[in-house]
């Protein structure tokens, strides 16, 4: 194929809501392009975009995939994108690498949840928007009100500077073609064709609303320039060449939200998309200069600080005012062919086959094939051999590729997402986008022993694919536990684990860690005494037990006078005690929060030893739990949740069932901000609970805030099913 420069370039995240029809619509744009020879299916698996089996097993797309359209002189990368809220994050980390994003609105729909949050981080990327209403060969597009009541929906949530750049034309055999208001020409397609329409005439009966449509985009794409402004009133309206480009610095500085239409399924307005792509879309090196730091170990600074600024706004722009926004320690890399080579590594993905295969956009310089270079990020060498861009699945080979190009290179030794790569010398560290925190957790058992070999490698290459999963062991409980977004998303690793990589497992809910306490205050003796002949065992210890204040552990002391009991077996009865508070009282949780006190007792010359006070200190621990009120303690979690002002009552009602405390609320731009204190317990499947109150919309993280103890009526229960510690007195 082609080399491109970077000016010939445009990197695009097609991004939207589940179904909106994201990666039908890539499909069509690539047969249009001749890029494919019949367009591809996301049902049959034959979509470019849509390989992955887990994606066509469940009819949605949960990772990011990449493809590239030749077009007219230009190349065009897409990022199809996860529109199901729960893989969202993968769609999130799609705005980096780009330059714009294409908003895919499903028209029978309209505005949906997963499309306003990715409109939001778009947003504060400041990526220029264009919105593609697709699905219009529906007959339920637009719903009763119509074109006009989708612009009205679109205007409510994002302002009037979403402006129609065509029109859809419609008839007795529906969709079938657009008119472009800045030419005023039409196009005109074959349902089901190629996507090459076909110039005429503006219909008639569109004329009068074309003209208007014409105007009201005349008069916005003015509005903020005086040069502009004063041809307009002058003329009447702006020159074709003056206006496209003006339209084209009013959308690459996020002034304008163009709106467009098209049918992906029907393959209807698509060539005209990739025109509007290719004259109108920011090209990869007309953004600001890639922020960075200067050294990777400085990674540690305020989120979005780096992303946004990658994406500040034209390239035009002076760079003092670009540094004027950014801190000390921060370096500009203009994206550009004369600079040093340097590239960041936006997704990783391992092949059952290939190996790992690192995504990657180019920053600065030219990348050759076989090109030897530093990894800032872990200070190792990676040689880039057999450099390719990815079609889908498909890799393609490429000699070199230029600044702002997005490309891939398979089997590098130490290279993980989030990764910068360059030449010797000219170190800096891209930010990468933050994952967000897992909202839940699973425990993991594999079913056999052979299982439980591969389970740990296995696991290591899902986890480099999606870095959102996280696995680790619970010190307390002992579980292997799986933490992602939510049930599906850990499903899916389970059914990867199984397709991919042989390796069985079975799913279950996480043991709560409860701990065990004492509320009074409590004395005992302890006394062991064996004889088996020669050297018996005697051991004689008086404890008293003493709650302290949630969180301070455990304390001990000793009180003993007159060598009641000797020195050197004193730390024999702390352990036994120690050890025996580990195993729990009342339902085999470690007891905490208590202080042990040893203050008389009793040895035998000859047979008195370590392991008989070590036994006699258990001893007189279990005793004095008995009369010191034993309780159960639970794990409380600082819960944060937001979600849309609409949800707060409900949630807020919900979070009290869940025998929570509602600490405060707040704003946070157009969503309400709920901070409360819930049980852990009561946590678990939150997640799913959070998604059908909210349709998807609502998001939450939580973290440990201390532990309370349990109402009775729940530490009933809890008793009821749990097993009573083992009392091993002996060793």
């Amino acid at each position: 194929m082609k080399t491109y420069q970077g000016s010939e370039i445009r990197n695009v995240a097609v991004v939207g809501h589940a179904h909106s029809g994201k990666s039908t619509l890539i499909a069509a744009l690539l047969h249009a392009a001749k890029m494919t020879p019949t367009q591809g299916k996301v049902g049959d698996g034959t979509a470019v975009t849509a390989y992955d089996e887990e994606d066509v097993a469940r009819g949605t797309t949960m990772q990011n995939a990449v493809a590239y359209a030749e077009w007219q002189g230009v190349k065009v990368n897409f990022i199809d994108t996860p529109g199901f809220h729960m893989f969202t994050h993968e769609t999130h980390a799609a705005m980096l690498p780009a330059e714009a994003a294409l908003i895919v609105v499903n028209a029978q729909n309209g505005v949906e949840p997963v499309t306003e949050r990715v409109w939001k981080w778009a947003e504060e990327f400041n990526l220029p928007r264009l919105v593609v209403m697709n699905q219009m060969d529906s007959p339920r597009a637009g719903g009763q009100g119509g074109l006009s009541a989708l612009m009205e929906d679109l205007h409510d949530r994002w302002g009037r500077n979403c402006v129609p750049v065509q029109l859809p034309i419609t008839g007795p055999d529906g969709f079938h073609g657009i008119v472009d208001l800045v030419t005023m020409q039409a196009f005109f397609y074959t349902v089901g064709g190629n996507g090459i329409g076909k110039m005429g005439e503006v219909p008639s009966g569109m004329l009068a609303a074309a003209r208007s449509a014409h105007e009201a985009l005349v008069e916005l794409v003015a509005e903020g320039k005086d040069e502009l402004m004063e041809e307009y009133f002058a003329q009447g309206t702006i020159p074709e060449h003056h206006l496209i480009a003006a339209l084209h610095e009013a959308i690459r500085e996020d002034r304008i939200f163009p709106v467009l239409f098209a049918s992906g399924l029907a393959n209807v307005g698509t060539d005209h998309l990739l025109d509007f792509l290719k004259v109108y879309a920011p090209t990869a090196t007309e953004r600001y200069s890639v922020a960075a730091l200067a050294s990777p170990e400085e990674l540690a600074v305020p989120e979005h600080q780096l992303t946004a600024a990658i994406h500040g706004g034209s390239h035009s722009a002076d760079h003092a005012d670009q540094h004027d926004h950014l801190d000390q320690g921060i370096v500009l890399r203009d994206v550009s062919d004369a600079e040093p080579v340097a590239l960041f590594v936006y997704k990783t993905m391992s092949d059952p086959f290939t190996g790992r295969i690192s995504f990657f956009k180019v920053i600065s310089g030219v990348l050759k094939n076989d090109m030897v270079v530093e990894n800032y990020t872990r200070k190792g060498q990676e040689k880039l051999s057999h450099l390719c861009v990815m079609q889908g699945r498909k890799a393609v080979e490429v000699p070199e590729l230029h600044a702002g190009d997005l490309g891939a290179v398979a089997k590098l030794r130490e290279t993980l997402t989030g990764d910068t790569l360059g030449q010797r010398g000219a170190e800096l560290a891209v930010e990468p986008v933050p994952y967000p925190e897992p909202s839940m957790t699973y425990a993991i058992e594999p079913k056999t022993r052979a299982d439980e070999d591969k389970l740990a490698g296995a696991l290591h290459k899902v986890v480099e694919d999606d870095p959102s999963i996280r696995f680790f062991r619970d010190q307390e409980t002992g579980e292997f536990l799986v933490a992602g977004a939510g049930q599906q998303h850990i499903e899916t690793v389970v059914s990867r684990l199984k397709k991919r990589y042989h390796t069985e497992v079975t799913l279950k809910s996480p043991k709560v860690p409860y701990r065990e306490t004492i509320r009074g205050k409590s004395e005992a003796q302890g006394r062991h005494k064996k004889q088996s002949g020669g050297h018996g065992q005697f051991g004689d210890c008086k404890i008293r037990l003493e709650p302290l204040p949630r969180g301070a552990g455990f304390e001990f002391g000793n009180e003993i006078f007159g060598g009641a009991i000797p020195r050197q077996f004193v730390p024999a009865v702390e352990k036994g005690i120690v050890e025996t508070a580990v195993r729990g009282f009342l339902a085999g949780y470690p007891v905490v929060d208590f202080r042990a006190v040893v203050y008389d007792g009793s040895y035998h010359d000859v047979d008195s030893n370590e392991m008989s006070f070590k036994v006699a200190g258990r001893l007189a621990f279990r005793k004095a739990m008995e009369g010191a009120k034993p309780c159960l303690l639970e794990p409380i979690m600082k819960v944060e949740v937001e979600a849309p002002e609409e949800c707060a009552g409900t949630l807020m009602g919900d979070l009290n069932g869940r025998r929570g405390r509602v600490q405060g609320m707040n704003t946070r731009g157009r969503s309400t901000v709920i901070e409360a204190e819930v049980p852990m317990a009561e946590m678990l499947t939150y997640g799913i609970a959070l998604t059908a109150m909210t349709q998807g919309r609502g998001s939450f993280h939580m973290e440990i805030r201390g532990y309370d103890i349990v109402p009775q009526l729940v530490a009933e229960k809890i008793l009821a099913t749990a097993k009573k510690p083992i009392e091993e007195e002996e060793e």
